[in-house]
Formats: C-alpha cells, structure tokens, sequence
C-alpha cells in the first residue's frame, strides 16, 4: 500500500510540475493590451494609395511617426527596423513598417517614396494633410511641435520617438522604445507572431 501510495504521490507531482510550465516570457518593450486608443487611421502610402490599418490585417504592424528631414531619431528608428527586418528572416514577410510623417508641408508623397524604401523596400511611408495629420497624432497620443530654424523652411519637429506594434488582428500591443538595438524588438515581434 505505501509503494501504491508513493508512487501515486509522484504521479500526482509530476503532473502538477508538467501543468505548471516554464513561464510566460516576458516583453522587452511595452505592453499596450488592452489599451482603448490608436485604433485606426486613413492616410495615403507613398505610392498613392489610401491606407487604414485594416489593409495589413494578417501581419504585425510597426508605426512609427517622424519626418525626412528629421537628423538623427528618424533616420535612427528606420535603420534599426531594417536590421529587425533582416534578423526576422522568413518571418519578416508577416511584418509591416509604416512611417507616418509628421511634417505634411515638407515630406510630399514623392518625398516619402524616395526616403521610406530606401531602409527596407517593403516599409511604406503615409501623410495627409494638416488635419489629418493632427487627427492620426492625437488619436495615437503621438507629441509633435514645429520649431522655428533660421528660414522659414529649415524647422525641425520634436516629437514622440517610440513606435507602436499592432498584432495581426489590428489590436494595438506594443510601445517600442527609441535606441534599443533590433534584438529586443525581434524578441517581442516574434513572440507575437506565436
């Protein structure tokens, strides 16, 4: 009856340590989940066509809002997405980067479909005008102000340098930090894509 009563015991442990699993792995970014904000938009990609989040149903969606003239965050942002998007291998094609400019005056759509590309050519560039652009901005909680330079066209932006993930259901999931380095967010985005 004891060796019974032993060998149940084990059993019973056994599957209680089976149940328990390894545990869940953790975000390197933020966890948005849940959250009630960013949930759409209706601007133009960089080739002419109107895009609303929506169209890339599917695929984990990377928005992050800048401009072409921007001198470092910008171009930062863009170049580690690249390298996230090499490092994600096959599974990249389930990825989409969209840049939305915050600088409607300046980063036309021919702007837009020379710069953005020029990264990665799957990441498409979106503007609208002025309203449009505040709309998207405010709708996603993105800070953006213009700041004077020496001529009237040589501002700059300051703005929100983070950009946001969106799983394949257009759910919004993650805040991804500026300056990270790609494996962090390729942790994340493939964690996502399980």
């Amino acid at each position: 009856m004891m060796k019974f009563l032993t060998t149940l015991l084990i059993a019973v442990l056994a599957v209680m340590l089976t149940a328990c699993g390894k545990p869940a792995e953790k975000w390197n970014n933020t966890d948005l989940t849940g959250l009630d904000y960013a949930k759409d938009f209706a601007l133009t990609d960089h080739n002419g066509k109107l895009r609303t989040l929506q169209d890339f149903r599917g695929k984990l969606v990377v928005i992050f809002f800048g401009y072409t003239q921007c001198p470092d965050v910008c171009p930062t942002t863009m170049a580690e997405m690249a390298t996230v998007m090499q490092q994600m291998g096959d599974q990249a094609d389930k990825v989409q980067v969209l840049f939305v400019t915050l600088d409607p005056e300046r980063d036309t759509q021919a702007l837009l479909a020379s710069y953005v590309p020029n990264f990665d050519r799957r990441f498409l560039g979106l503007y609208g005008d002025a309203a449009a652009t505040a709309k998207v901005a405010k709708d996603f909680k993105v800070y953006y102000q213009k700041v004077p330079g020496k001529t009237p066209t040589s501002y700059t932006m300051d703005h929100t340098a983070g950009s946001y993930v969106f799983d394949t259901e257009g759910r919004i999931r993650l805040f991804l930090r500026h300056g990270q380095g790609a494996e962090p967010i390729v942790h994340d985005l493939k964690l996502l894509l399980k």
